[in-house]
């Protein structure tokens, strides 16, 4: 994935409307194209068409932005997943595993968010914006596992933040290595989406749940 602008390259000094998206593009850009890491601030301003400094107008250095880079991605994520659960409907195991795909496609269509987000090592509180978005799609999953534990028995609910986190290590796990849109991915004799859906109804059945459950 990369951006290209199709004009001429602006005089320096030259100060955009809209620098902030602008260095927000050519960071994604240049994520999809060197990964997280592979770039400088400097690097950034040009692709944006501006000179090394101005870019310190909005951010205090390459981490700041891929701060924002970073919170805009789990903002996009968040509602991914909000879709992807649509209020628990039909049942919430049907709804759940919606999840999981929704999970995959975000990290197939949005590497560069992805990356970003999961790969870049900015801390979370690196601003308050970042921190923020980042609990809010965390706090999808939890609804969601919360809404699971509830068709249980309340003697042999397990705690909901720890399903959560074991929901989100399995779902990163399968995203992570076979379901990138990189050279990382390996290969698999399945799609990713049916490894996760598999190991989510050994994980489920193992806590009493399984497709006789549905409606």
């Amino acid at each position: 994935m990369s951006w290209k602008r199709n004009t001429p390259d602006p005089p320096r000094g030259y100060h955009h409307g809209n620098l902030k998206e602008e260095l927000v593009r050519a960071a994604l850009g240049l994520i999809g194209e060197k990964g997280p890491n592979g770039f400088t601030f400097a690097e950034a301003a040009r692709l944006a068409g501006v000179s090394p400094a101005a870019p310190y107008r909005h951010y205090r250095d390459k981490d700041a932005l891929l701060a924002d880079v970073a919170a805009r991605g789990f903002l996009v994520f968040e509602a991914a997943l909000s879709r992807a659960w649509d209020q628990g409907r039909p049942d919430p195991e049907t709804a759940f595993h919606r999840l999981g795909r929704a999970y995959l496609a975000f990290a197939h269509d949005e590497p560069a968010y992805y990356s970003a987000m999961f790969e870049a090592g900015v801390p979370l509180d690196a601003s308050p914006e970042l921190r923020s978005a980042a609990d809010r799609a965390f706090q999808g999953l939890r609804a969601a596992s919360e809404a699971l534990i509830a068709l249980l028995p309340a003697t042999k609910r397990p705690p909901a933040l720890m399903m959560a986190l074991h929901v989100w290590a399995m779902s990163h796990g399968v995203a992570a290595l076979f379901g990138r849109a990189d050279g990382g991915r390996r290969p698999l004799p399945m799609s990713a989406a049916e490894l996760l859906e598999a190991g989510m109804l050994i994980y489920l059945q193992g806590l009493g749940l399984g497709s006789d459950t549905r409606g």
